[in-house]
C-alpha cells in the first residue's frame, strides 16, 4: 500500500511584507521626482510630492488621509455624546413615576410631605439625583432605578478611565466602590512617588500590581507604560467634556459625584487627573470634537469615541510628514491597520521602501546644510533618460552618424551595428559569433557564418571641443511652459558629453538679470523666479571665458532663449535693464558675439517663440558670428541642441 503523501495548504501570506511584490521602481520613480525637480520643487518637496501622490503600485499618502479623514467624519456623524446623560434621566424619571406611583396610594402626611420634595427637585438631573442621595424611597422598584444610576455612573466613569475595567466591575460584589476607591488611592500615591522621582518606584509598582492588577489586564510592564496608559484615555475624557455645552459639562460633574453612591471616588478621580496631566503635558487636554449624530453614547464609549478620534489625527499628522524629522518610520503601523485594515499597512510599507531604497541607492543625499539633494548617479539617471527622449525624436538609424563613420581610424565606442555594403570598420568578433550560434540553433544548421551574421564596432573621430551652453532663465521661460524643457535640453546634452564625448569641456551658463556657471545639479534643482532681463551680453562674456580656457580645442556656443537681449553689463559689473532694449544693450551684446567669431566659435541660437524683435536680432547675430539660428518647437527643442551639437563633433570632410 502506498503511503499517502504530504498534504499541503495554501490560505493568504500572513507573515510580514509580501515575499513576491515587486521591487520599487525606483527608474520611474526618479523620473517623477526629476519632472518635480525641474519645475522648480526642491529634491526634498519632489520626494514629499513623490510619496503623497503614491508610487510603486501602493495608495500615496494623501489617499491614505482620506480615508482616515473619512473615518474621522463617520463618527462625528454618527453619533451624539450625552448618552450617559440620557440614560440617567432615563432611570431617575421611571424611578420617579414608581415613587409617585406608589406614594398616590397611602393618605398619611408623610407621603404628601415626600410627594412635594419629589415636585421642588431641580429640573437638571444631576443636581437631582444629587438632591436624593439620603431620600428613603417607599418604592422598592424606584430604589433599584436609583442604585442603577449609580451604578452606572460608576461603571460609566472608571471604564472612561481604564480600559480594562470593564471586566473587572463585571466580577464585582457589593463592596465594588470601597475595592475601586483603595486602588485609585493606591495608584495616585504611586504616581505622586514616580513624579517625585522617588528610587523605590519599581518596587512601588510590582506591588501596586500584585494587588490590583485585574483591573489592567493590558500588564503594563513599568510606571511609564502604565502612565501612558491612563493619560490618553484621561486626556480623551477630558475632550469628551470640552466637546459638551457647559450645562452638560456641569450636570454630568454633578452626576460623577453619585458614582457608585460615593461621592470620594470623583475626589480620588479629580487627583488622578491632575497627576496624568503633570507627567503627560505633551498630550492634547484642551481639545474638543463636535458630534452631530443621532446614537448616544455614554462615556466609556463616547471617550473610546473621542481616543479614536485623537488616533485618528495622530495618524494625519504622522502621514503629513509636515514636522521637522518627519520619518515615514514614525507611523504607528498597528493604528493604521485598526482604522484602515492590513491593505494601508502594505502600501505604506511599499512607500517606505521606495523612500529607502532611493537613499541607500544613492539616487538622493542629506547635503552639508541639512537639505536633501539630487546625487550624481541620480541624474546621470535624469540625463540618460533624458538623451533617450531626444534619441527617439532623432529618429535616427543607429551608428548612421555621419560623425561616427570615419573607419578604423576613429575610436571604437564600444557599441556595434550589423555590416553593411561599404563599411570599413573593424568587425566585432564576440558579436558576430553570437549572432552565428543563435541563427544556427534556431535554424537547425546551415552556414557556419553568413554576412548577416557580421556586426562592426561602431567608431568616432573625436576631436576635442569646447562647449558653452548657454539657457535664458528669465522669468517668461517660466511662464510659457519652456523651463522643464530647457532643463531636460541641458540634461540630454551634459549626459551626452559625459558618457560619449568624455574628453570634451562643456560649460553650463543660465542667464537673467545676470549669468552664472552652473553645475547640472544646481541647473535641475534651479526655481523659477520673478525676474526681469535677459543678460545675453554676460552669458556670451562667460562664454568666452570658458572657450579661452581651452585654445585647441573645437570652439562651440549654443544659446537657447526666448527674448531679445534687455541687460548688460557695465563696467563696474553692475547689470542694466531696460525695456525696450538699449542701443547700448544690444551693441556690447553684438561685440561679444564678434570676440566669439575671432575665437573660430560656432554660435548656433535656438530661439523659442515667435518674437519678431528677437527673430530680426538673432539673425544678425548669426550673420555677424557666422553661425545659424535654429527656430524648434518647445518638445523639439532638446533634440535640435544635441542635433546641432553633434553636426559641430562632425569632422570637416
Amino acid at each position: 500500500m502506498t503511503e499517502p503523501g504530504p498534504r499541503y495548504r495554501y490560505g493568504p501570506w500572513r507573515g510580514g511584507p509580501d515575499p513576491l511584490a515587486p521591487p520599487p521602481d525606483l527608474r520611474a520613480a526618479l523620473e517623477e521626482i526629476g519632472r518635480d525637480v525641474m519645475e522648480g520643487s526642491s529634491p526634498a518637496a519632489a520626494l514629499r510630492e513623490l510619496l503623497r501622490r503614491g508610487a510603486a503600485g501602493a495608495r500615496g499618502l494623501d489617499e491614505l488621509t482620506r480615508r482616515l479623514w473619512r473615518r474621522r467624519d463617520q463618527l462625528r456623524r454618527r453619533h451624539r455624546l450625552d448618552g450617559t446623560l440620557q440614560e440617567a434621566r432615563r432611570l431617575l424619571d421611571r424611578a420617579l413615576d414608581r415613587e409617585r406611583a406608589a406614594l398616590a396610594g397611602d393618605d398619611g402626611e408623610d407621603a404628601r410631605f415626600r410627594e412635594l420634595r419629589l415636585d421642588a427637585l431641580p429640573p437638571d438631573t444631576g443636581r437631582a439625583v444629587n438632591d436624593l442621595a439620603d431620600y428613603d424611597w417607599r418604592s422598592g422598584e424606584a430604589r433599584d432605578d436609583y442604585a442603577e444610576i449609580q451604578r452606572m455612573l460608576g461603571q460609566q466613569v472608571m471604564e472612561q478611565r481604564f480600559q480594562g475595567m470593564r471586566d473587572a466591575l463585571r466580577r464585582s460584589g457589593p463592596g465594588e466602590a470601597n475595592r475601586i476607591r483603595r486602588m485609585l488611592a493606591d495608584l495616585n500615591d504611586l504616581l505622586t512617588a514616580h513624579a517625585r522621582g522617588d528610587a523605590d518606584t519599581p518596587r512601588r509598582f510590582e506591588r501596586f500590581l500584585r494587588k490590583h492588577g485585574e483591573f489592567f489586564p493590558e500588564k503594563p510592564r513599568d510606571v511609564e507604560e502604565l502612565v501612558d496608559l491612563l493619560a490618553a484615555r484621561a486626556a480623551a475624557a477630558q475632550r469628551l467634556a470640552n466637546s459638551l455645552t457647559p450645562e452638560q459639562r456641569e450636570e454630568l460633574a454633578t452626576l460623577t459625584q453619585q458614582a457608585f453612591g460615593d461621592p470620594r471616588l470623583a475626589g480620588e478621580l479629580g487627583r488622578l487627573d491632575a497627576l496624568l496631566r503633570q507627567l503627560r503635558p505633551d498630550h492634547d487636554w484642551t481639545g474638543q470634537a463636535h458630534f452631530r449624530g443621532r446614537q448616544p453614547l455614554g462615556l466609556a464609549e463616547a471617550t473610546a469615541a473621542l481616543a479614536e478620534l485623537g488616533e485618528l489625527d495622530a495618524l494625519v499628522d504622522q502621514l503629513g510628514q509636515a514636522y521637522p524629522g518627519a520619518s515615514l518610520e514614525d507611523v504607528d503601523r498597528e493604528a493604521l491597520a485598526r482604522h484602515l485594515g492590513p491593505e494601508a499597512v502594505a502600501d505604506l510599507r511599499r512607500l517606505a521602501e521606495l523612500d529607502r531604497e532611493l537613499r541607500e541607492r544613492g539616487l538622493v543625499e542629506r547635503a552639508p546644510d541639512g537639505e536633501l539633494r539630487l546625487t550624481p548617479r541620480a541624474l546621470r539617471r535624469l540625463g540618460e533618460n533624458a538623451l533617450r527622449d531626444v534619441v527617439d525624436r532623432l529618429r535616427t538609424r543607429r551608428g548612421d552618424r555621419a560623425a561616427d563613420r570615419a573607419g578604423a581610424a576613429g575610436e571604437p565606442t564600444g557599441a556595434s551595428r550589423p555590416w553593411e555594403f561599404g563599411d570599413s570598420e573593424p568587425w566585432d568578433p564576440v558579436r558576430t559569433v553570437g549572432n552565428a550560434v543563435l541563427r544556427r540553433a534556431a535554424t537547425g544548421g546551415g552556414p557556419l557564418l553568413t554576412v548577416d551574421d557580421v556586426e562592426v564596432v561602431e567608431t568616432e573621430q573625436r576631436s576635442r571641443a569646447a562647449v558653452a551652453l548657454c539657457v535664458d532663465t528669465s522669468w517668461s521661460m517660466v511662464q510659457d511652459g519652456r523651463w522643464v524643457p530647457m532643463k531636460r535640453t541641458a540634461l540630454a546634452l551634459h549626459h551626452l558629453v559625459r558618457t560619449r564625448y568624455r574628453s570634451d569641456a562643456l560649460r553650463l551658463i543660465t542667464f537673467g538679470r545676470r549669468a552664472s556657471v552652473v553645475d547640472i545639479g544646481e541647473l535641475t534643482s534651479l526655481e523659477g523666479v520673478w525676474e526681469q532681463g535677459t543678460n545675453l551680453h554676460h552669458a556670451l562674456l562667460l562664454a568666452g571665458r570658458h572657450l579661452r580656457r581651452h585654445p585647441q580645442a573645437l570652439p562651440v556656443v549654443l544659446v537657447v532663449t526666448d527674448g531679445e537681449p534687455t541687460a548688460h553689463l557695465e563696467a563696474d559689473a553692475e547689470p542694466v535693464f531696460a525695456y525696450p532694449p538699449l542701443p547700448e544693450t544690444l551693441a556690447v551684446t553684438l561685440r561679444e558675439v564678434d570676440h566669439l567669431a575671432r575665437l573660430g566659435a560656432r554660435v548656433t541660437v535656438f530661439m523659442l517663440g515667435e518674437d519678431p524683435r528677437l527673430a530680426a536680432f538673432v539673425d544678425l547675430l548669426a550673420r555677424r558670428a557666422g553661425g545659424r539660428v535654429v527656430a524648434p518647437t518647445v518638445d523639439g527643442l532638446g533634440a535640435a541642441v544635441v542635433a546641432d551639437y553633434l553636426r559641430h563633433r562632425r569632422p570637416p570632410r
